[in-house]
């Protein structure tokens, strides 16, 4: 695999860790560069740990879990979704949203939008990378892009939330758009 292609890989993995940002981004009132680090610095660890996984897990478990992955992320993401949309309904008074800077709520959508990522790690065993010096350099391609695209992304959504999507309800777009990044996810897998 050729530096280009480990590049554009990355690319491509994070673009739902960009998505998911965009969408948390907005939810969020101003820039709170320790709370966007702290999700970035998940977003790409998970990213590229999950290649990890994938690789390793190959021989045992691989066959098991393609078969689910897809759901797994996808039900994370309706979820936690639909619930933004549900509390974007409720009066202000009434509303408990879903804080987007909690750890919990951070490692759970660092999870969801990693999981196409342990497909490209069984894909790296089945190219023949059978050393960890081989799959060292592509996970951490993968984790530093992963990074950087979180920090944009959330960089994005936040001008975006600050300015018109306040009056357009962002927790309620945010949420949607969460919601269509699980159905892009689970449409994939099964085409």
């Amino acid at each position: 695999m050729s530096t280009i292609e480990i590049w554009l890989l990355a690319v491509a993995l994070a673009m739902d860790c960009f998505a998911v940002s965009v969408a948390t981004g907005i939810t969020l009132k101003q820039t709170h560069w320790r709370t966007m680090l702290n999700m970035a610095f998940f977003f790409g660890l998970f990213q590229a740990v999950m290649p990890l996984i994938g690789w390793m897990g190959t021989t045992l478990f691989s066959h098991l879990f393609e078969q689910i992955d897809h759901w797994i992320a996808f039900g994370i993401l309706c979820f936690l979704g639909g619930r933004m949309v549900v509390e974007s309904f409720k009066e202000e008074e009434e509303r408990h949203p879903t804080d987007p800077t909690r750890l919990l709520v951070v490692l759970t959508l660092a999870v969801a939008t990693s999981i196409d990522a342990l497909a490209v790690g069984v894909s790296f065993a089945c190219l023949g990378m059978d050393s960890w010096l081989d799959i060292l350099h592509p996970i951490l391609i993968i984790g530093l892009v992963s990074f950087v695209l979180s920090i944009v992304g959330l960089l994005l959504g936040i001008c975006f939330g600050n300015g018109l999507a306040r009056r357009l309800k962002a927790e309620r777009w945010g949420g949607l758009i969460l919601i269509l990044i699980g159905c892009k996810i689970l449409a994939e897998h099964l085409m």
